[in-house]
């Protein structure tokens, strides 16, 4: 049977303290998740900023390929038409395929949060998904609190979601908002909701008692065709379930299920024989097919070993650190260290490994000779045909450890490592060489005047020129581009539009090493550089030159 997997990072998991994403950020994640083929993915409430509705704008004109797009937003508001509902009228104009409404299961909060009756939360409900359906969208169905709400008063809860399928849903998802449910409790109420409804039910689940992923997929098992969750478990309070959680227990551990395009069948009769084989083909027929158009394919093109990928990138993307103890593709989830277990797994690995780590694109890693190489870098030289040159692979290899131990990362830098490789293939000519380049900030009671002066070789011509900008790296980006321009006039089509600092070593205070990574994008791509060093600015001019190197590189290709 396939799931849908449901991805809601850039709202819900917006809410989570310390997550913030740009414009930029939102419609990255959004693509990649769309590559990886995900079925659902939620862009936001076109109605509560201007971002999100630019977002929707961005998807519209570019749609994405495979996945099917999500606007999210509440029932009409109480007392007036649908039509009339500025909240509505935004849900239509995002033009999305879905729709996804959230509303009130538990009659408490109906009557007093809401401050309406009960039979008008049933009309709100009841109205809005069908004013929704007239205007030709598929329209998911989230019962917020829908376990404290059964609990307390199970008839009318179960008023609220079949109002909500009678009316047009073609999923209601059930929701344990405040987390609090047991799997127990999630597998039971998940069958009652089964025969209160006639149309497939969906989970959504919240992580405050650490059974987010347990109560998902109990409610698989219960009957649930559909999960809601982000990724790396992104999500106000203790957060959302972790959906990289879901898919890796989904495809690899339990059996009859289908996630994205990987089926792992049920064990023959009998009982399974052997190993974990999981047969990377398109899930059998069910109630749900998967929406996106083509499956992805076995090998390199199956999800599952780009789920390590995927996850570092949508954490380089939020500004946070790796959660080393994350499940399936943190860096400790594979990690040995010395003595007995060090001494098994040389011999045989599934000794002290549940899955080989490879399946997610993880690596295994002994902590007393660490060992380098990551799916995302394998995959980069494979795309550079380097899997055919073993000497130059081996030293791109160990330049990546050393340059992981100073505290590099390249899953959101693919730029940089671009230029990596060719410099160490011997075939990169860099563009411009640096002669020198200072900043000045002065301060004299007001604003703060950041002044920056570059130095450069270009060909055989000195150029030296000043810019200011708001601070020291836009300064020093003025002060390049000027540099550069009259050599390299299509740097105009190039923009930064994003900019990030993250410490590495904190307990060296003021003297630890910073990673800048920098996302730049023209008229046809975006790509992401990176720097590190112990002060901000080389960090920060490392990776600025790296983006423009880029470019250029780039354009001669094409």
């Amino acid at each position: 049977m396939h799931i849908q997997i449901y991805d809601t990072t850039r709202r819900d998991g917006a809410q989570g303290e310390g997550v913030s994403f740009s414009l930029e950020d939102k419609v990255l994640i959004a693509r990649r998740l769309d590559e990886m083929g995900f079925d659902y993915v939620e862009g936001g409430y076109p109605l509560s900023n201007p971002k999100d509705a630019e977002f929707f704008a961005r998807l519209a004109a570019e749609p994405l390929k495979n996945s099917r797009l999500c606007a999210f937003g509440m029932t009409r508001r109480r007392g007036m038409k649908p039509a009339d509902d500025p909240g509505m009228r935004a849900l239509v104009e995002a033009k999305t395929p879905v729709v996804t409404i959230v509303g009130k299961t538990h009659d408490f909060h109906a009557t007093e949060v809401l401050g309406v009756s009960l039979e008008e939360n049933l009309a709100m409900i009841r109205e809005t998904v069908a004013y929704l359906r007239e205007q030709g969208r598929q329209v998911i169905y989230d019962a917020e609190h829908f376990f404290d709400g059964w609990k307390a008063n199970p008839e009318y809860a179960a008023k609220t979601i079949r109002a909500a399928a009678e009316a047009g849903a073609s999923l209601v998802v059930m929701c344990d908002t405040n987390g609090g449910s047991l799997p127990e409790e999630i597998s039971a109420l998940t069958q009652e909701a089964a025969h209160a409804v006639d149309v497939p039910l969906g989970i959504h689940c919240h992580n405050d008692c650490e059974l987010a992923v347990a109560n998902s997929l109990a409610a698989v098992d219960a009957g649930a065709v559909h999960v809601q969750g982000t990724i790396n478990g992104f999500g106000e309070r203790c957060g959302n379930v972790d959906l990289i959680s879901v898919i890796g227990n989904l495809a690899l551990k339990k059996r009859g299920y289908g996630v994205l395009s990987v089926y792992n069948p049920p064990p023959p009769k009998g009982g399974a024989k052997g190993g974990l084989s999981i047969p990377l083909e398109k899930a059998a027929s069910n109630a749900l097919q998967a929406p996106h158009a083509q499956p992805l394919t076995s090998g390199e093109g199956s999800p599952l070993g780009h789920l390590t990928e995927l996850s570092r990138y949508v954490y380089e993307i939020a500004n946070m650190n790796f959660r080393n103890g994350q499940p399936f593709v943190g860096a400790s989830a594979f990690a040995h260290k010395g003595g007995m277990h060090v001494h098994a797994v040389a011999k045989a690995a599934h000794t002290y490994e549940h899955i080989d780590p490879a399946l997610v694109g993880n690596e295994r890693r002994v902590l007393v000779s660490e060992l380098s190489g990551r799916s995302n870098i394998i995959a980069l030289a494979n795309k550079h045909h380097l899997n055919q040159d073993k000497e130059l692979m081996d030293r791109v290899l160990r330049q990546i450890v050393e340059l992981e131990n100073r505290g590099y990362q390249f899953e959101a830098a693919e730029a940089s490592f671009e230029l990596l490789v060719k410099r160490l293939a011997g075939v990169f000519t860099p563009h411009f060489e640096l002669v020198k380049y200072s900043t000045l900030v002065e301060s004299r009671g007001g604003e703060p005047i950041t002044q920056a002066t570059v130095k450069l070789l270009v060909g055989e011509q000195v150029r030296h020129e000043v810019a200011e900008g708001d601070g020291p790296v836009n300064a020093l980006d003025a002060a390049l581009r000027k540099a550069l321009n009259g050599h390299f006039p299509n740097l105009a089509d190039m923009h930064l539009v994003d900019y990030k600092v993250r410490v590495i070593n904190s307990e060296a205070a003021t003297a630890a090493s910073v990673r800048v990574v920098i996302e730049s994008r023209d008229d046809q791509d975006v790509w992401g550089t990176v720097g590190v060093h112990e002060n901000v600015i080389e960090a920060s001019w490392a990776a600025l030159v790296d983006s423009i190197e880029y470019k250029l590189c780039k354009d001669e290709r094409q």
